[in-house]
């Protein structure tokens, strides 16, 4: 360029290891097990039907299509994804320790968004609400997974990071830097258009899950606390083994195997991770809405005893009860002692906050 600057197409190609003068260099063939991408390929398969109701059950005839498995690299992957991209972190912090994400295309996680906050997707701008609702959809999905994990493996102790959603160019997408399985998705938004996803795990992430899969155990989950002096099974095991390789009277070599203990400490979900015990004492202000209505000034000003004002709510209809001015539930009026009170009949959803707050 004349000016010396350098173009976005070639700030993207450096970060991402690419040739900056035009053209990214040929990316290393990744290398993996045939049949651990199957295994993966197939359990995905098999947990796709619970993803898709979990994804209509926020945007209305939305469904994920069974993923096509295979390996890739950074380079490979990069290859594949748009200039922008909307990138879901939700690593695993327990069970199958280590990295996973879930990638969107920009105009995707706009489409999205746009469905659930009811704004045209043109309108969309990625950014504090927008990608808020992505990351709760993305946490949504990311539970489906680990409870078909569970109910495959049986480790009752995976979890994730909350999801956090975040909008970027793709060169700068926190890829795993070794060879990664990456899962394909066509996703349909309910309009018949096919859309790419990405799921990614990491190289050690994948190998644990197809390994429990295959019934050949879990990764623990991190401990909570280092083992009782003298109880741990390796101390166990070499207390054992120094008392002697054999039975007295030549009966032969003694089995001696790691005794396995069970963690006695139960593992956090992700909705765990924040002390919540540090606020419990906290007061908030709740109150019930009977209904609004809106007034010109002078019809304000007019107003004496006597006067009905007009809500926009029906007779007999749910009222709502807010907790610092957000909405967080409906209910019905009682009378508890001459006091008015309020029976809840209903909580409201993580999607009906968020378009209330929209």
């Amino acid at each position: 360029m004349s000016d010396g600057a350098l173009s976005q197409a070639e700030i993207d190609a450096l970060l991402s290891g690419g040739d900056a003068g035009g053209g990214v260099a040929s990316a290393v063939a990744p290398r993996g097990s045939e049949d651990e991408r199957v295994t993966l390929e197939n359990f995905l398969g098999a947990a796709v039907d619970g993803l898709s109701a979990t994804l209509a059950g926020s945007i209305e005839n939305a469904s994920l299509g069974k993923p096509a498995v295979s390996f890739a690299n950074r380079d490979v992957l990069l290859e594949q994804l748009p200039d922008t991209v909307t990138v879901i972190k939700a690593d695993f912090n327990a069970g199958f320790p280590g990295e996973h994400m879930l990638i969107l295309p920009e105009d995707t996680a706009k489409a999205i968004a746009g469905l659930m906050l009811k704004t045209p997707e043109d309108e969309v701008k990625m950014e504090e609400m927008a990608l808020s609702v992505i990351s709760e959809t993305g946490s949504q999905l990311v539970g489906t997974l680990i409870t078909a994990l569970t109910n495959k493996t049986g480790n009752k102790s995976i979890a994730s990071i909350s999801p956090e959603a975040v909008n970027m160019p793709k060169a700068t997408a926190p890829l795993p830097g070794n060879d990664f399985p990456v899962a394909r998705y066509q996703v349909d938004l309910g309009d018949g258009k096919k859309q790419d996803l990405w799921e990614v795990f990491g190289s050690s992430v994948s190998a644990g899950i197809v390994r429990a899969i295959k019934g050949g155990g879990t990764t623990a989950a991190p401990s909570r606390g280092g083992s009782m002096p003298g109880t741990g099974a390796h101390s166990m095991t070499g207390g054992m083994q120094g008392m002697g390789g054999s039975m007295p009277g030549g009966m032969g070599q003694t089995n001696v195997q790691s005794v396995q203990f069970p963690n006695l400490m139960p593992h956090p979900t992700a909705q765990e991770q924040g002390n919540i015990g540090l606020i419990m004492d906290v007061y908030m202000e709740m109150t019930v809405e009977l209904g609004r209505t809106k007034k010109l000034i002078k019809e304000i000003l007019g107003m004496g005893e006597g006067t009905i004002i007009e809500l926009d709510k029906l007779a007999g209809e749910p009222v709502d009860i807010l907790v610092n001015h957000k909405l967080i539930a409906k209910g019905e009026v009682v009378v508890i002692d001459e006091n008015f009170g309020v029976r809840v009949t209903e909580i409201v959803s993580s999607m009906e906050r968020m378009h209330e707050m929209n």
